[in-house]
This record gives structure tokens, sequence and C-alpha cells, in this order.
């Protein structure tokens, strides 16, 4: 080897240790990817636009066939939020769920190796769906109330405080993070959407018979259903104790289980 070889193998050897290591991926980038990522498919585009589209059909329903004297926001409020309630959560599921379903997991965890960054990129982009849709879902509803009470030639009543509006929106906001949850902690799409419906629909039903039957759990309903919790968010009025009950039962359904999903994600194989 000549000695100008080897001064070649040095300054070559030099400038590589000399070059800088590239910038971290920033979080803004990595939400607009998630959030891209969410319309990108044609599931995830029909599921977004079905938002709108049941709010308008809740909506004209309402016009439709509500009595006159029943054409007020909290009726189109309650139209609109029934649909919201279900596809919601089923929105936060497919948002985790598909990088193990369509098998993106191991692309998105190689550009980005901190697996708590995509998941709480994707966290944030559930809440910003989240809430966006629910205050676009009350603004067709307040159009609807306008149109509706025009039509039957009532007086427009507004009966739905923003504080009000704002439970409600806390309500469906934590009903999302209980279908999120279950996504982290199942990261099956399938089993993730049955198991929010045995949440959401079955065990509902199993406590309030269990209430009605046993005396003893009537009194501690309050503090163990979280769906029971979350009741007092939708009649707009929450009491100190029921803030301290929705937080007990917040820890035990969705916190603790959250914690554990995100665990199991950190340490497990992504194929």
């Amino acid at each position: 080897m000549t000695a100008s070889t080897v001064e070649e193998a040095v300054e070559t050897t030099v400038a590589t240790r000399a070059r800088p290591a590239p910038a971290r991926i920033p979080m803004s980038r990595i939400v607009a990817v998630e959030l891209r990522k969410s319309f990108d498919t044609r599931s995830g585009f029909w599921l977004m636009a079905g938002i709108a589209i049941l709010a308008v059909v809740a909506t004209t329903a309402t016009i439709l066939f509500a009595p006159d004297d029943q054409l007020d926001y909290e009726a189109f409020a309650t139209a609109v939020g029934f649909p919201m309630a279900v596809i919601l959560p089923m929105v936060a599921i497919l948002s985790v769920t598909s990088e193990w379903s369509q098998r993106t997991g191991l692309t998105s965890f190689t550009l980005v190796p901190h697996r708590g960054r995509v998941i709480r990129a994707k966290a944030l982009v559930a809440l910003v769906v989240g809430v966006t849709s629910m205050l676009l879902a009350a603004a067709i509803g307040a159009l609807g109330n306008v149109v509706g009470s025009a039509i039957a030639g009532v007086d427009t009543v507004w009966n739905v405080s923003a504080q009000e509006l704002g439970y409600i929106i806390l309500a469906n906001i934590l009903g999302m993070a209980v279908g999120f949850m279950l996504g982290v902690l199942i990261r099956n799409s399938p089993g993730a959407i049955v198991g929010y419906f045995v949440y959401s629909l079955v065990l509902p039903t199993v406590t309030t018979v269990l209430a009605e039957t046993q005396e003893w759990f009537a009194d501690k309903q309050p503090w163990l259903d979280f769906n029971y919790a979350q009741g007092s968010l939708f009649e707009g009025s929450v009491s100190g104790e029921q803030w301290a009950q929705l937080g007990v039962t917040g820890l035990v359904w969705l916190v603790i289980p959250l914690t554990v999903g995100v665990w199991m994600v950190l340490r497990s194989e992504v194929k």
C-alpha cells in the first residue's frame, strides 16, 4: 500500500467520523404523517367521511320525524351524538391496529425507532380528529336546528349550553380513548373492535342487571363502572363526587390498561 493510498484512507475515515448525525424527526412531522395515514386508505377515508355523512343523516331524520314541539338543539345534539359515539372509537382503534393488520409497523418503527413517539403521535391525531369531528357534528346540528325550526314555523331553541356541549365532547373523547387503549392493548383490528362492543354494549347490561338485583353493587357501581360514571357528562352536570368517580373508574379501565398496552408495544417484536 502506497503512502498516497494510506493518506486517502485516513482522510476518508476522518471525513466519515466528522459527518454529522441526521437530525431527529420532529414530532410535528410524525403527527402530520399519522394524520395523513388516517385518510390514505379507502376504509380510513370513508370512515372519516361517514362522520359528516351520518351527522347530516341524523339531522335530516330529526327534522323529518321529530314532533314540532321537540325541535330544539338538544334533540339535534342527541341525534348526532349517537353515530359519533360509535364511529370515533373505531377511528382510534384502526389508527393503531393498522400498523399490525396492514404490516406497516416494521416500516414505521424503522423510520422512527422510538416507538413511544409514534404512539404519542397517534394519540394526538385521535384527539384532534375526535374534537374536530364533534365540533363539525355540533355545527351540523346547529344548522339543522335553525332549518328545522324555520320549516316547522316554531321558535329556534338553544337549550344546550357551551359547558354542556363541552361535557358531551369530553364524554365522546373518553370513549375514543377507550378505543385507542384497546387498539394498543390488542393490536388486532377485529379483536379490538369486538372488545370495544363488548365493553360498550355487553358490560353495561351486565352491570345494570347486577345493580338491580344486588343492593351492595348498586352503591358501588359509580366507583366501578366507567360507562356509568360517564353518564353524568351527558347529563350536563357533574358534581365533585362524580368527578372523583370518573377519575377512579378511568384509572382502572383506561389508564392502567393503556399503560400495559404501551409497555407491550415498546417491548414486542414487530414482524
